[in-house]
């Protein structure tokens, strides 16, 4: 009896051996493990605070939370509490500021008209001004030459008749002439001395009168310098005016268009179609800060996703078109680690994006898509997920032996890889 137990017993322990060979030489897929949460693959897609834009208080609330919203509905209903806002006629006010500064506008471009016309009658007028005077200049420069001719005339026949009074003295004395002739050469004399002083002075009468016309030629031409400043002045006011009437009509529009805006910011929008899941500001009355976060808006239909974080020393090995085998909590399912194909309850995904740079605590994470179009093994993801819930997966990488998967479990190694993975692939290329 004894060796048939022994028998028996060796038959077993060889058969329990030959099972253990034949299980180490099974294929094994290799997986790298991580956890995370359910998130969205887009970034309108994932939860998100709705602002109010201006400062105000709190007039009723539109909506409760847990509440399905379309885009545009009203959230939140506030009041204005910035004094400068609160005349309800304002945008009326501002209308009649801005009639009144385009006239002014108005006012300021008839003076600039007016001053131009001033500027032009003024340019004519000095035309025919300064021809009159300057005519009569050139008259009493004639004058001049004219009296200096005669001037010089009226001498020369002055210093004749002098001579000839001392030829007759002379002859007088050597009795060629009589007492009578002296006499009437003398009065001669006194005659022709006469015409040189009426000469001199006509002369000097005419010189006086040219001074005197080229100094009225030279006021109208510097009042009319000074008539023009004046003008140019004016103008230059009237411009300066009218730019600063541009200017203030310009910011009266731009604040009439304001308040039209600032009162349609009264009433806080959903701003895409989603459920309200929680108000972050409570009660009627209260006052709320511009920018301030009022409400959390959850998208209505969301590209789900999953984020799971791995070690850094897995990532190198994670390529960007790796499947990936997912759990969602609240989902039963039955994971085997190294034969992904007869698990329960999994769902596949792909590798949607590798960060750069890791997270807090050294790990990197992973943004896993739906496959699609989604194979017909698999079941696609269940509508029920809800971003913030916990998701466990394994990226799936190459088939080996188990043997080999226990000795690099025991030895600390990271999993083997079929290929170098892209990004490493266009670095060394680079």
């Amino acid at each position: 009896m004894k060796a048939k137990g022994a028998k028996l017993l060796g038959r077993i322990m060889l058969i329990l051996l030959l099972f253990f060979v034949i299980l180490l030489l099974l294929p094994f897929r290799q997986t790298i493990p991580g956890r995370g949460t359910v998130t969205a693959l887009r970034p309108e897609d994932r939860p998100q605070t709705v602002q109010n834009q201006i400062g105000g208080r709190i007039e009723y609330w539109a909506v409760r939370e847990g509440e399905e919203v379309k885009k545009g509905d009203t959230i939140l209903v506030i009041s204005e509490t910035t004094q400068s806002y609160f005349d309800p006629e304002l945008p009326q006010r501002l209308t009649e500021q801005l009639e009144a500064k385009r006239g002014s506008e108005t006012a300021a471009l008839q003076k600039i008209d007016a001053t131009n016309a001033q500027i032009k009658a003024m340019g004519n007028g000095l035309r025919y001004q300064l021809s009159a005077a300057e005519n009569k200049v050139k008259q009493a420069q004639n004058y001049v030459r004219i009296d200096s001719a005669e001037l010089l005339a009226v001498q020369k026949y002055f210093e004749t008749t002098k001579v000839r009074l001392e030829r007759y003295e002379a002859g007088y004395k050597n009795g060629l002439f009589s007492l009578t002739d002296i006499e009437t050469r003398r009065l001669k004399l006194q005659e022709d001395n006469a015409k040189v002083i009426g000469m001199q002075n006509k002369l000097s009468n005419s010189a006086q009168n040219l001074l005197n016309s080229t100094i009225e030629l030279d006021n109208i031409r510097a009042k009319y310098q000074e008539s023009l400043a004046k003008a140019q002045s004016d103008m230059s006011s009237a411009i300066s005016s009218r730019v600063t009437a541009q200017g203030d009509i310009s910011k009266l529009r731009n604040d009439i268009s304001n308040i039209s805006i600032r009162r349609g910011l009264y009433v806080v929008r959903a701003p895409q179609d989603g459920y309200v899941v929680k108000t972050l500001k409570a009660g009627i009355g209260e006052n709320i800060k511009e920018g301030e976060s009022v409400a959390t808006l959850q998208p209505l239909s969301p590209m789900v996703a999953a984020e799971l974080y791995v070690s850094a020393m897995d990532v190198p090995l994670i390529l960007d078109t790796s499947d990936v085998r997912l759990q969602f909590e609240g989902w039963p399912s039955v994971q085997f680690s190294g034969w992904p194909s007869v698990a329960v309850g999994t769902f596949a995904g792909k590798v949607a994006a590798i960060d750069r740079v890791s997270s807090v605590g050294g790990k990197y994470r992973l943004l896993i898509s739906q496959t699609s179009p989604v194979p017909t093994k698999d079941e696609p993801w269940p509508h029920q997920l809800r971003q913030g819930s916990g998701v466990y997966g394994r990226v799936i990488l190459r088939s080996v032996p188990l043997w080999y998967e226990i000795w690099r479990q025991l030895n600390g190694f990271p999993p083997s890889l079929d290929k170098e993975p892209a990004d490493e692939i266009k670095d060394k290329k680079g």
